[in-house]
């Protein structure tokens, strides 16, 4: 179930409309190809989880480094688990020169086992220069940068039917109570305000993730994602009581506590997107485009909108995100070829392919939002460049898997047993400590 909502999280498939690719004037500071063929022969061998679509336009920003530096691309699917694969081609003497992490737990498992170079002058010089530095702390390990994030997943969006939101006469909410006052108005005119997907543990997640981000502030979301701070902490109390006024409110769930228990996220889209609407909204990433239009053929910024997330109490609108970070192998065939890669990868020219493609937003800020082919990814991507350092990544995603991944087990099932049960936050928290302190110590 770890890959489940790694697949979600970097899927994002449905914003690609139709697009025409607009490039980015940028310089070239790919220093081992610079235009000039120097990687003529040499193949760079890249592994990720992409599949399907994804990897075809992957695959596009690889003929792009391919044309410019003379070298020959060949990408590897790894399938679910990334960490067990890459460390079976490492033993066998078959490293790839360069992986895409989904994950910052795997990006440190990767450093600590001594499998990663650090990254060159160059792209760290990039990086510097074109991302956040929110980014270059979830790439690096004690201070080393290893990572490159290329591909970001957006997880503040509310994802509403502008017709059930007119039917209601209601707008797109900016703080946490209005969103709440909002969805009795939706249910007062007929419809369920929000489709939950409670079946999938990893969406309640995120639900606490946005509230606490909001809420406790960055610096506490931060020591809680390392387990600095423990979840028996008031500020977890406190995000917990304020996720139970909606979990606790039968007239805002669509089917009730049970219902949004025995709905999983695709069904929780289906519930506000599908033939026969339930709900007037479902919160999670940007991703829900894809199955609104991928699947029930609604038209996105038309039939199916976002709005951010809305502030909660006194603090910011919360960013959560999500991301692929690029690592070069200490093992690969060709760590040179691979070096140049990153470096091509650390530049809006790159970033400009795949945006032009579909699928994709880029958390580098000197990419032109021209390069998206239609207003909400637009719209989506200038949120999380505009959240600037106050973006934080999947607090889960970041966690042990037998915490913060695991279905039946740790936070998913704690929170599961909190939607089916709010009136105790207090016991909730001591619970999600209780296996937050075990995981971390294994």
């Amino acid at each position: 179930m770890m890959r489940r909502r790694t697949t979600l999280l970097t899927g994002c498939t449905a914003l690609a409309l139709t697009f025409g690719a607009t490039a980015c004037g940028s310089s070239d500071p790919v220093s081992a190809g610079g235009g000039d063929k120097a990687l003529g022969g040499q193949t760079v061998t890249v592994a990720g989880v992409w599949s399907g679509s994804e990897q075809k336009n992957f695959q596009k920003v690889l003929d792009a480094f391919a044309e410019k530096t003379g070298a020959k691309t060949q990408f590897v699917s790894t399938g679910d688990n990334v960490s067990t694969v890459v460390g079976s081609k490492i033993e066998g003497g078959n490293a790839p020169d360069v992986v895409m992490v989904p994950q910052v737990g795997v990006l440190q498992q990767f450093a600590e086992n001594g499998w990663l170079k650090q990254l060159s002058g160059t792209t760290e010089k990039a990086v510097d220069t074109n991302f956040a530095p929110v980014w270059k702390t979830y790439g690096s390990v004690d201070g080393t940068l290893y990572g490159l994030y290329f591909k970001a997943a957006h997880k503040s969006t509310v994802w509403y039917s502008p017709d059930a939101f007119t039917q209601a006469g209601v707008e797109p909410p900016t703080t946490y109570d209005d969103l709440l006052k909002a969805g009795h108005t939706v249910s007062d005119s007929g419809l369920a305000a929000f489709s939950v997907a409670g079946q999938d543990g990893w969406t309640l997640t995120d639900w606490f993730e946005n509230i606490y981000l909001s809420q406790a502030g960055p610096e506490k979301y931060d020591a809680l994602a390392t387990h600095e701070l423990q979840w028996t902490d008031p500020s977890v109390v406190e995000a917990l009581t304020t996720l139970g006024k909606l979990f606790k409110d039968k007239q805002l769930l669509a089917g009730g506590q049970n219902g949004a228990l025995n709905t999983d996220f695709p069904g929780s889209v289906e519930k506000v997107f599908g033939p026969k609407p339930e709900a007037g909204m479902v919160y999670e990433g940007d991703f829900v485009a894809g199955v609104a239009k991928d699947q029930f053929g609604k038209s996105i910024g038309e039939d199916a909108n976002f709005f951010p997330f809305p502030a909660v109490g006194a603090g910011e609108a919360p960013v959560v995100s999500g991301g692929d970070a690029a690592v070069v192998l200490k093992d690969g065939k060709n760590t040179k070829a691979g070096m140049a890669l990153l470096e091509y990868l650390a530049t809006p020219e790159a970033a400009a392919v795949w945006a032009g493609a579909g699928g994709f937003l880029s958390p580098n800020t000197k990419l032109d939002l021209a390069s998206y082919g239609d207003d909400v990814t637009r719209a989506t991507a200038k949120s999380l460049i505009d959240a600037g350092d106050s973006v934080r990544f999947d607090m889960s995603d970041q966690a042990p898997a037998a915490f913060g991944g695991t279905k039946g087990a740790g936070e998913w099932k704690l929170l599961q047993d909190f939607l089916r049960d709010p009136s105790d936050p207090k016991a909730t928290a001591a619970a999600l400590e209780a296996a937050a302190a075990k995981a971390y110590k294994g």
